[in-house]
């Protein structure tokens, strides 16, 4: 198979996917996932899935039980939306990427905050010492 029909492949699985999970799946278990990118082996034969999933370690992996108990749902979905020799095997994995994004956000912001504070700091020293000078200055003409 070429590249591109695995490409184009890989990105009808993911619509079908994320559509299904947003929309006709009913496990309580699947909550605030986001399919973020599928890989297809060569022979499309296996499909993983990277998902996004807002919360803790233990809503994750809640999640992703979830998503590993419907994957033949699933499959069945991609039956309906792809006309091919095989329905791939759905694996599910977490994308840490978008966790690691909104650290290095949030670090990004402190970092900004500790610089404002630190400006306003030096700001107001700076004011003192203007003050200290004025203060000096008319001292001496006096």
């Amino acid at each position: 198979m070429t590249s591109r029909r695995l490409l184009k492949a890989a990105e009808a699985i993911r619509e079908v996917v994320a559509s299904a999970i947003l929309t006709e799946l009913r496990d309580p278990r699947v909550q605030n996932v986001t399919v973020v990118a599928v890989k297809v082996s060569p022979d499309m034969r296996e499909a993983k899935i990277s998902v996004s999933v807002r919360g803790d370690e233990n809503q994750q992996q809640l999640s992703l039980r979830g998503l590993q108990n419907a994957a033949g749902f699933l499959q069945s979905k991609i039956a309906n939306r792809i006309d091919t020799r095989h329905i791939p095997k759905l694996q599910f994995v977490i994308d840490k990427g978008t966790q690691q994004s909104l650290l290095v956000g949030d670090i990004l912001a402190k970092i900004k905050q500790e610089q404002e504070a630190d400006s306003q700091l030096k700001a107001s020293d700076d004011d003192d010492a203007a003050e200290q000078d004025a203060t000096s200055d008319l001292s001496e003409e006096a």
